[in-house]
């Protein structure tokens, strides 16, 4: 036979012969590039297929090692690096918010409309530190404005009214929220339809429904005691209809008592901060502030008074 018609039948014949040893002594290891079995401790078989079979090891290891990289690099929440995504927003979210506080309309949820599953906590932080800001600059440029008018006011700075009104407005926004959370969660847990937003999401809610109050309180500087309140009045109203109508699709599936019990409690306590910041940072001054207290003043001897009718001298 010519020489390449043997070719086929020596790989046929090795091929088989390398398979009945293998079955036979499963402890060789074969090489297809040579004719020699080797005992090993382990069966190895090469298989020369242009590296597929490394290409894709090599490929679960490279992904394994960037999953534990990742799980290295996620922070824990007691870390300035678990709460920095929620401070990963832009100045155009910011203000879409914003608009969708100010102008609160039937059927136009404020989580699902503008949060968008990624609620932040930029604009809570500084909309709260604004207002307690301006609540107690403006407290105390009240006072110095009617020093002006009556300068037998007395006026000293009230830098306390910064510390009240942080503490005020942060906790505000931090506690009822949280027992808002709480509550819903409850009520998913007895009526399965319910379904709370997140403790994020019902936060973001509360600091943005505060951006009203800020340009309200400037406005309260005018010294107008009905024009004040009426501006109070359209703030409150504007604010509360955003918390009512972002959690009306809640907790509608509810029973119709508990439904409008938690809808009246989160507008009272909106209108008992309101009232209460007014009171407080915008009081009203005391009588004694009002007017000099009369003082005695003594005559010299020499000057006579005038008689009255029907007094006696001496």
């Amino acid at each position: 036979l010519p020489r390449h018609a043997c070719v086929p039948y020596s790989f046929s014949t090795e091929f088989e012969e390398a398979s009945n040893l293998l079955a036979e002594t499963p402890d060789a290891a074969t090489t297809s590039g040579s004719n020699q079995l080797t005992p090993q401790g382990h069966v190895a078989v090469a298989v020369d297929s242009g590296g597929s079979y490394g290409a894709e090891e090599e490929a679960e290891e490279s992904d394994r090692t960037a999953l534990l990289q990742e799980e290295k690099q996620q922070p824990g929440f007691w870390t300035f690096g678990y709460y920095q995504s929620f401070f990963d927003v832009d100045t155009s979210q910011v203000l879409d918010r914003i608009r969708g506080s100010l102008l609160p309309r039937p059927g136009h949820n404020f989580v699902r409309h503008h949060l968008r599953n990624r609620p932040d906590l930029y604009g809570p932080f500084w909309i709260c530190a604004t207002l307690a800001f301006v609540l107690a600059v403006t407290g105390n440029l009240t006072l110095v404005l009617a020093q002006r008018r009556d300068p037998s006011i007395h006026y000293s700075p009230q830098f306390h009214k910064v510390t009240v009104a942080g503490i005020t407005i942060y906790c505000y926004v931090w506690l009822v929220p949280l027992a808002l959370w709480g509550f819903l969660r409850w009520r998913k847990g007895v009526r399965e339809r319910v379904g709370p937003y997140t403790f994020l999401e019902t936060v973001c809610v509360y600091g943005y429904s505060l951006f009203v109050f800020i340009p309200t309180v400037v406005l309260w500087l005018i010294p107008v005691p009905w024009l004040q309140w009426l501006l109070g009045v359209l703030a409150l109203s504007l604010s509360a209809a955003s918390l009512v109508f972002t959690l009306w699709p809640v907790v509608r599936e509810d029973t119709s008592l508990v439904a409008a019990v938690l809808l009246l409690t989160v507008v009272l306590l909106h209108a008992l901060l309101a009232v209460g910041c007014k009171f407080y940072f915008f009081q009203p001054l005391p009588l004694e502030h009002l007017a000099p207290p009369l003082q005695a003043t003594s005559l010299p001897q020499d000057v006579l008074l005038p008689l009255t009718p029907g007094a006696k001298t001496t």
